[in-house]
């Protein structure tokens, strides 16, 4: 069993490390309690910040066994000099290390391994994710004891938010002198269902973190929340027919597809379904018998079939393109609200207001018109003009007020006629000279085919964020010509798009293509 702090220190320290929304002052406020109920004095403070990730805090804790007089205890943690970090994410706990909190000398680091995503992650067009590889090691390497676990998938599978996952990893890890029953009672002081939920979030924490012993991140990327999931055909319900209908799609992939295909093509599939309906399922299904009959006759069985996979994920990407009437679906689903409630922290006395930013051009409302009727507005310039006047503005809609959501409600459930949208139409088109272009690039280059079909890595959202992305989508298809008789030619492209990727302004794409054209 791992030694609490010895109890000739004087004093404890905690530091508390979070981003706004995480419940750090929560977290703060049950340590403090817990110490209070065994006889501690504890003080506690914050420093918020306005940081890249709606506002990074550190909470900071001392306590100190009852004494005559009252103690003076310090405001902030000093570097070196804090027995305990919470971090209530990964690159928290990073952060942690970079201000010198974590000594290997002294320090317990508990951290959820999960990631709230920095600006600078998100505004890449492609993956800008930070790799989480270093900061585990560093972690496992500047702390005296590191136990790291995905503490957010584990209260959301309970019902609850972070702050109760958290606290019972600090339990859990036996760092502090006080009995797992008064860490429970003071969760459950909260009452009510609220209160229910953050106990059992408390016990799963408490248990993710014993089961991970000493070094609880050596499974990184790997946890599951202790909860059972969900059998793997339950995200698709409907009428009778339709459940006839994908089991039947569940048999075709198994008779009519390679093994190696299977599970991209059955979460495309589901991606689909979800998006528009059975029927739309059923379109891709037929589009992948036709990829994959071609990838049999070009080589596609000594590669793996990589062509197929390929396709499947990127074929049901370009089906699930943003429109308005997606966004609008997505926004009033009643998915959305609980976790935006969870994530909140929204109590059962408390009630929520939800204002979605809205910022549609006429293209956008264009698109989702029957295909004459949008054609016939885009292309009148004046009269494009005067509708793009009224419509392109910023809008704020409530959608936690009747109005504001049936008008987004409404708007969602035009998917029924989004088959006859302009947009629609301008998609398939674009698919079906995606697909043409990748073929007859496999039928003389295989792994050429292959990248061609990543290049859809760089179409993305709605609005301005997809006409740059189909801006770049050209200019990297445009050096094809050139690659196509070098035996190089797929490292070529595959380099363009990560170049594209990389950069938003486009300039190490132009350098790149140029660099192609003197080859």
């Amino acid at each position: 069993m791992p030694a609490a702090v010895s109890e000739k220190d004087e004093i404890i320290k905690i530091a508390v490390l979070a981003v706004g929304g995480q419940g750090g002052g929560v977290v703060t406020d049950w340590i403090v309690h817990v110490a209070e109920d065994n006889g501690w004095y504890a003080q506690a403070t914050s420093v918020p910040g306005v940081a890249q990730r709606t506002g990074a805090t550190i909470y900071y804790v001392e306590m100190v066994r009852e004494c005559e007089g009252t103690p003076v205890l310090a405001l902030m943690p000093s570097p070196g000099d804090v027995d305990i970090v919470l971090a209530a994410e990964l690159m928290e706990a990073g952060r942690a290390m970079q201000r010198g909190f974590v000594s290997p000398d002294r320090t317990t680091l508990i951290a959820s391994t999960d990631r709230t995503l920095a600006v600078m992650e998100k505004i890449v067009p492609g993956s800008g994710i930070g790799d989480p590889a270093p900061v585990i090691e560093a972690a496992r390497a500047a702390s005296k004891r590191f136990l790291g676990t995905d503490l957010d998938r584990v209260a959301v599978a309970n019902g609850s938010v972070i702050s109760a996952s958290l606290f019972g990893a600090l339990a859990g890890s036996e760092v502090l002198p006080f009995p797992k029953e008064s860490f429970e009672k003071t969760v459950s002081a909260d009452g009510g269902k609220r209160g229910e939920a953050s106990l059992k979030a408390f016990r799963a924490g408490y248990d993710a973190v014993r089961e991970k012993g000493a070094d609880g991140a050596k499974d990184f990327g790997k946890e599951q929340a202790p909860v059972a999931k969900a059998a793997s055909g339950d995200t698709i319900a409907g009428p009778e027919q339709d459940l006839k209908t994908w089991s039947g799609f569940m048999e075709s992939l198994d008779l009519d597809f390679p093994r190696d295909a299977r599970d991209m093509m059955r979460a495309g599939l589901e991606k689909v379904v979800d998006y528009q309906d059975i029927d739309y399922g059923r379109e891709y299904l037929d589009r992948m018998k036709g990829i994959y009959g071609f990838d049999a006759a070009n080589g596609g069985a000594p590669k793996s079939f990589r062509f197929t996979v390929e396709a499947a994920k990127y074929l049901a990407n370009a089906m699930t393109y943003d429109d308005v009437i997606r966004v609008a679906d997505l926004k009033t689903r009643a998915t959305r609200f609980e976790r935006v409630e969870t994530e909140m922290g929204v109590r059962d006395a408390q009630v929520m207001q939800v204002t979605e930013f809205m910022h549609p051009r006429i293209e956008e409302i264009a698109g989702t018109l029957p295909a004459g009727l949008g054609r016939f507005i885009l292309n009148r310039s004046r009269l494009r003009s005067t509708l793009d006047y009224f419509v392109n503005r910023g809008r704020r809609v409530r959608t936690d007020t009747m109005r504001g959501f049936l008008t987004l409600y409404f708007l969602g459930g035009l998917r029924r006629m989004r088959r006859r949208s302009l947009r629609h139409g301008t998609e398939m088109a674009h698919i079906e000279e995606w697909l043409g272009r990748a073929k007859e690039t496999v039928a003389t280059n295989y792994d050429l085919g292959v990248e061609v079909l990543r290049c859809r890595r760089l179409i993305k959202g709605y609005s301005d964020t997809h006409e740059r992305g189909f801006s770049k989508f050209d200019r990297v298809l445009s050096a094809l010509p050139d690659l196509t008789g070098r035996d190089d030619g797929a490292d070529w492209l595959r380099r363009l798009i990560e170049a594209a990727l990389k950069d938003e302004k486009g300039e190490m794409l132009d350098g790149a293509l140029k660099t192609i054209k003197t080859l």
